[in-house]
C-alpha cells in the first residue's frame, strides 16, 4: 500500500469535493444514492430479505423458541411467553418491509395460543424516507398494521426510546452501509484513508452547467441532481492517508489493540457505524432481552484481515458497501459488556431452523463444472433453465414472480424461447437469485439439473461446504448470559 495519492490531480480537472475521511464521503454518497435511487433498490442489488421469506421465518422461529425458553426459566414462575403488557421489537434498516412481514406472518402462525403475537410492537426504523415509503406500501406488512410502527431515525441515536425497554433488535445488511473507516497501523500510530471525488472525463462532457452540478452535489440537492445525467458510477476517487487524532476516534483503545495483530500498513475496515449500533443496542436491550442480531457480508478470519490485497469494499450502483470486520466488532461487543456473543454463517442459521442444508441459486450455479461466462448471453440461458428445474419442486407461501431481464446480445430465437420459460414460471417459485433452497428441493430437481450438466457429487459438496472466509454472517449478542 502506498501512503500517497494514487492519481495525478492535474489530470483530473473535474474535482467535485475536498479530501475527507472515507466514512464521511460514504455518508454523503449514500444520502445521494438513496435520494436518487432509493425506489429502485431491487433493480440495482438484492438483499437476502428483499423478496425471500426464509430468513424472516428463521428469525421468527428462533425468537419464539427463545421466548418460550425464557418463560420456563423465569424466576417469577410465569410460564406464559409474555408476562409484559408489550414486547418491543426493532428492525434497523428495514428495506422494503419484507423481512418484517415474513417474521410477523410466521410468528403469528407459531403462536397458536395467542400468548405472544398480540403483545408485539414491531418498530421499523430507517433514516431514508424513500425506503420507509417502500415499507409503508408493502401489502404483506399491512396485514400486521396494529403491530407495526414505522419511524424515521438514525439507528445509532434512538433517544425517543427509553433504556432497557427493547426485547429484540434485528438488522439485515445494514452494517456494510454504515460509516466505515479504512485504517492501518504504523508503529503505534493509526492512519486512515481520505478520498477526493472527481467526475470522469466522459461524464464531464455531458454536464452542461458544471457550477450548478457541483453545488447540487455538495448540498445533496436531490431535485437539482435529478436534472443532470446519472453520474454515481462515473466518480473517480483519489486517495491519501492521514494520521488520526487520538480524541477523534470512538473505541480507540479497543481498535488500537486489535490492529496490533495486523501487519503495519495493511488497510483494515473499521466499521465505526456498526460499533455505534452495538452501543445503542446495549443501551436499549432489557436485562432479560432476547438480544441483537446483525446479518451481513464480512469476515472474522485473521488471515483475511491481514491480507493487503483483500477487497475492503465494493460499489453497487455508485453506493459504497464495506466488508464487515466481525472480529473487531466482537471485541467491541465484549468491551461494551455483552454477556453472550455468537458468530455463525447465515446459511447455518437459516438451515438450523429448517433442520437441513440450504443454499442459494447463486451457490448452485457455482457448483456447475462448466458454467458459462457471466458476461455472456449463454449464462442468462443457463440461469433460466436452472430456475425452470428448481421451480418444479419449489413452492413459496408467497406470490412473488422473479424478475430476470435477458441481455440484448442474445439471439432472437433463443430470447423468445427463454421469455416463454420465464413467463411460464409459477408465481410461487423462486423470487430471486439469492432465495434459499433446501436440500430436498434440490434433490427433487436433480434429474433436470443433471440434464443441464450439474454433477450430483458437486452439488452435495457445496451443500455441505463450510462458510467461506468472507461470507454472509450472523452476529448475535445479548446483555444477559
Amino acid at each position: 500500500m502506498a501512503a500517497s495519492s494514487t492519481f495525478d490531480p492535474d489530470a483530473l480537472p473535474q474535482i467535485i469535493g475536498d479530501f475527507r475521511p472515507v466514512d464521511e464521503w460514504q455518508v454523503h454518497i449514500n444520502d445521494v444514492f438513496y435520494g436518487l435511487r432509493g425506489s429502485r433498490l431491487r433493480e440495482l442489488y438484492q438483499t437476502f430479505a428483499s423478496a425471500d421469506y426464509r430468513l424472516g421465518y428463521a428469525l421468527a422461529e428462533d425468537y419464539y423458541r427463545r421466548v418460550l425458553q425464557r418463560a420456563k426459566q423465569s424466576s417469577t414462575g410465569d410460564s406464559t411467553p409474555s408476562s409484559k403488557s408489550s414486547l418491543i421489537l426493532m428492525e434497523w434498516g428495514c428495506g422494503n418491509g419484507n423481512l418484517a412481514a415474513c417474521f410477523l406472518d410466521r410468528l403469528r402462525a407459531l403462536d397458536t395460543d395467542q400468548q405472544l403475537y398480540p403483545f408485539i410492537q414491531y418498530h421499523l426504523i430507517d433514516k431514508n424516507d424513500v425506503v420507509l415509503n417502500e415499507a409503508r406500501s408493502n401489502p404483506d406488512l399491512a396485514r400486521h398494521q396494529e403491530r407495526v410502527t414505522i419511524t424515521r431515525g438514525d439507528v445509532d441515536d434512538l433517544q425517543s426510546f427509553q433504556d432497557c425497554t427493547v426485547d429484540r433488535i434485528i438488522c439485515n445488511e445494514l452494517w456494510s452501509e454504515l460509516p466505515t473507516k479504512l485504517m492501518y497501523r504504523k508503529a503505534s500510530n493509526l492512519h486512515e484513508e481520505h478520498l477526493r471525488p472527481n467526475v470522469s472525463e466522459s461524464k464531464l462532457a455531458e454536464i452542461t452547467d458544471w457550477s450548478r452540478f457541483v453545488q447540487a452535489f455538495d448540498h445533496k440537492d436531490i431535485e437539482g441532481l435529478q436534472t443532470f445525467p446519472s453520474f454515481l458510477e462515473d466518480l473517480v476517487w483519489e486517495r491519501e492517508y492521514h494520521e488520526i487524532e487520538a480524541k477523534s476516534l470512538a473505541f480507540r483503545r479497543t481498535i488500537s489493540e486489535f490492529l496490533k495483530n495486523i501487519d503495519e500498513e495493511v488497510l483494515v475496515p473499521v466499521n465505526t457505524g456498526a460499533a455505534a449500533t452495538i452501543k445503542e443496542a446495549m443501551r436499549l436491550l432489557a436485562s432479560d432481552a432476547i438480544g441483537f442480531s446483525s446479518f451481513d457480508a464480512g469476515t472474522f478470519d485473521a488471515h483475511v484481515l491481514n491480507d493487503p490485497e483483500k477487497p475492503c469494499y465494493s460499489v453497487h450502483g455508485g453506493q459504497f458497501s464495506f466488508m464487515v470486520n466481525f472480529a473487531l466488532l466482537e471485541e467491541i461487543g465484549r468491551h461494551l459488556g455483552a454477556k453472550s456473543l455468537v458468530l455463525e454463517s447465515q446459511r447455518e442459521f437459516v438451515g438450523k431452523s429448517l433442520n437441513t442444508n440450504v443454499l442459494t441459486l447463486m451457490d448452485l450455479l457455482a457448483a456447475h463444472p462448466n458454467l458459462p461466462n457471466s458476461n455472456s448471453w449463454e449464462f442468462d440461458a443457463h440461469v433460466v433453465r436452472t430456475l425452470e428445474a428448481i421451480n418444479a419442486g419449489y413452492s413459496s407461501p408467497y406470490t412473488r414472480r422473479i424478475e430476470f431481464p435477458l441481455r440484448d446480445a442474445m439471439p432472437s430465437d433463443e430470447k423468445g424461447k427463454l421469455h416463454e420459460v420465464l413467463s411460464n414460471l409459477k408465481s410461487d417459485g423462486l423470487p430471486d437469485m439469492i432465495a434459499y433452497i433446501t436440500e430436498s428441493e434440490i434433490q427433487d430437481a436433480q434429474p433436470a439439473l443433471e440434464k443441464l450438466g450439474y454433477d450430483r457429487e458437486g452439488i452435495k459438496m457445496i451443500l455441505q461446504s463450510p462458510p467461506q472466509l468472507v461470507d454472509y454472517t450472523h452476529f448475535f449478542l445479548s446483555a444477559s448470559s
